[in-house]
C-alpha cells in the first residue's frame, strides 16, 4: 500500500481515479487546487507519490512542485506523476525533472504501470 496525493481540478477525475487507487489498495488524499495540495503535503504522512495535473488555476502543477522544493529544501523526494492534455507535456515534465507523465485522457493500465514504476524508483529522504 502506498500513500498517494492526487491533485486535479477536475472533480470527476479525482473521484474516479481516487476510487480506482483505493481499490488497488492505496491510501489516497485529494486536493482540487495546488494551494490545497500544499496544505495536505504539510500534514503527515508525506505521500509516497504525487499525481498532479499541470493546468490548474492560480498556482498550477509546475508552481506547486517548485513550492514543494522550496518548502523542504529538497530533503524529501516525492515522485511526481504529471497528467495533462497539453501537447508539450514531455517538455514540461523534463523541465520539472520528472520522467513520469501521462497525456489525458490516459489509459488506466498505462497510468497504473507508470505509478508502480514511480513508487519502485522512489528515492529515500536525503537525511536517511
Amino acid at each position: 500500500m502506498a500513500h498517494l496525493l492526487l491533485v486535479d481540478d477536475d472533480n470527476d477525475l479525482v473521484e474516479g481515479l481516487g476510487e480506482l487507487l483505493r481499490c488497488e489498495g492505496h491510501e489516497v488524499r485529494t486536493a482540487s487546487t495546488c494551494e490545497e495540495g500544499l496544505k495536505v503535503l504539510r500534514a503527515a504522512p508525506l505521500p509516497d507519490a504525487l499525481v498532479l495535473d499541470v493546468d490548474m488555476p492560480v498556482l498550477g502543477g509546475p508552481g506547486m512542485a517548485h513550492k514543494m522544493l522550496l518548502h523542504d529544501a529538497g530533503e524529501q523526494y516525492v515522485p511526481i506523476l504529471l497528467m495533462s492534455a497539453r501537447d508539450d507535456l514531455p517538455q514540461i515534465a523534463e523541465r520539472m525533472g520528472t520522467p513520469y507523465f501521462l497525456a489525458k485522457p490516459g489509459d488506466i493500465d498505462t497510468f497504473l504501470e507508470l505509478l508502480a514504476r514511480a513508487l519502485r524508483e522512489r528515492r529515500p529522504p536525503a537525511s536517511a
